[in-house]
């Protein structure tokens, strides 16, 4: 009996560490809309689409845009980011976009929020549906 007590008390305490396994990831099919970007609200439309195969794609401000992430949650790294070409009078916003979206280093997710950082404080908030 005491050796099943304490297997029992082993597996809660295993329990309450911390996964860093990657068992919780970015959910995959969900458009999320960007809303913030570094503390203040976002003037534009902008979304990010993560695929089952490690894709990323999305709407910016004037052009549709994809990528790769190369490492694991809560690691967010982007390659590869390419775009449309198309012209509008948001290409500064869409710049500013694009350049906060290739520094973010960490992603967040709580609920229906979508939380990118980067060890400088930027942050980059979506929200899904």
């Amino acid at each position: 009996m005491r050796g099943i007590s304490a297997l029992f008390a082993i597996a809660v305490l295993a329990s309450c560490v911390e996964d860093h396994s990657g068992s919780k990831r970015i959910p995959k099919g969900v458009e999320y809309a960007l809303i913030e970007m570094n503390g203040a609200a976002f003037d534009g439309r902008a979304t990010i689409l993560f695929g089952a195969d490690g894709g990323v794609s999305g709407q910016a401000p004037c052009n549709r845009y994809f990528g790769q992430v190369s490492s694991r949650y809560p690691r967010f790294a982007l390659n590869g980011v390419g775009a449309t070409m198309m012209a509008c009078p948001a290409l500064d916003t869409e710049a500013a976009f694009f350049a906060a979206l290739e520094g973010m280093t960490l992603a967040n997710v709580s609920g229906d929020t979508l939380t990118l950082s980067n060890p400088a404080g930027e942050t980059l908030v979506f929200a899904a549906p």
